[in-house]
């Protein structure tokens, strides 16, 4: 996945954000060092292949034409994935020491400052109208509230009751929730009305559901099968399992359950994810929720230079990587 502008836009501004990062680090004070080297180590271990930090940078750019004022949200955009990855990881059985000073038990509570307190804390360092500061904060809560409501529904699912809707009810909380508080707070920084920042919001919950589909097929594209290791109820899954004849569907539930342990078990059902029905639904639906951004984003309009940027890192999220089997 590739867009020059979007890594361009983060190479400018990559080092603004590590400064900011450990300026918000440096602000726990000096008699809190343990926390501050606990949050560090964990920031080193939890890397992310795509930078999507840029985010808040090119909302408030399409807002106003100049990213750079967004610079704190983007490492705040850090700190959170950082701490609900390790969270998802440490709720899928797979947390383990992150290094030779940080382990499991120390990852967790450097986990819960990073997603916290540090976010209000650069929060509140912000030179900004109370107003705005007391809705940057809002978005911080609200959107913990609904991750965590959509983390604990995929924890709780039945996988024989997943139907498409409801796995989308789920990522739109896991995913859409903070890809939705960020584009937000892109825009409330930036100082847009009411309406504009409900439609950014709007914007980042789609795109954020369209980057967890894009997740799956990197999943499995990559080998890792992370999601199969795990008992995850994917979209992919549904729409295999929607799809199904009554024998089928039982076939699959047992291929699921077994996949958590069994190689052979993962191969066969990937085998029938992959399968022509299943991606032909896949398929439209990505194209679906492509199309709602795309939307959005023409609705909302803005800056030239920024805009472009996110309608191709939309075009790039909704792309089916799969291929069918025969």
């Amino acid at each position: 996945m590739n867009s020059t502008s979007y890594l361009d836009l983060y190479h400018q501004f990559s080092t603004d954000i590590d400064a900011e990062l450990n300026s918000g680090i440096e602000q726990l004070g000096p008699s809190s060092t343990t926390v501050q080297n606990a949050v560090t180590d964990l920031l080193r271990h939890q890397t992310f292949r795509y930078p999507l930090q840029v985010l808040p940078l090119l909302v408030h750019g399409a807002e106003t034409g100049d990213p750079g004022p967004a610079v704190p949200l983007s490492a705040i955009h850090v700190l959170w994935w950082t701490s609900a990855c390790y969270l998802d990881d440490l709720a899928d059985g797979q947390a383990a020491t992150v290094s030779r000073e940080l382990g499991g038990n120390e990852a967790l509570l450097a986990s819960i400052i990073s997603g916290n307190s540090l976010p209000l804390r650069i929060i509140h360092s912000q030179q900004v109208p109370d107003s705005v500061r007391g809705a940057l904060v809002t978005e911080l809560a609200t959107c913990w509230i609904t991750g965590t409501e959509g983390q604990l529904n995929d924890l709780r699912r039945d996988a024989a009751d997943a139907t498409r809707d409801s796995v989308i009810k789920t990522y739109r909380g896991k995913s859409g929730a903070p890809f939705g508080m960020i584009t937000a707070m892109g825009a409330i920084l930036a100082g847009a009305e009411h309406e504009r920042i409900q439609k950014w919001r709007d914007f980042g919950d789609v795109f954020g559901i369209l980057w967890q589909l894009f997740n799956d097929q990197e999943d499995i594209l990559s080998g890792r099968n992370e999601d199969l290791r795990n008992g995850t109820v994917t979209y992919l899954f549904a729409c295999a399992l929607e799809n199904a004849s009554p024998a089928s569907k039982n076939h699959l539930l047992n291929l699921h359950a077994a996949a958590r342990i069994s190689e052979e078990a993962r191969s066969e059902l990937t085998k029938s994810l992959l399968a022509p029905s299943a991606l032909h639904h896949y398929r439209v639906d990505l194209a679906r929720f492509r199309d709602k951004a795309q939307r959005l984003l023409i609705e909302l309009g803005g800056d030239e230079t920024h805009v472009p940027v996110l309608h191709r890192l939309v075009e790039e999220s909704a792309e089916l990587l799969l291929h069918q089997t025969e």
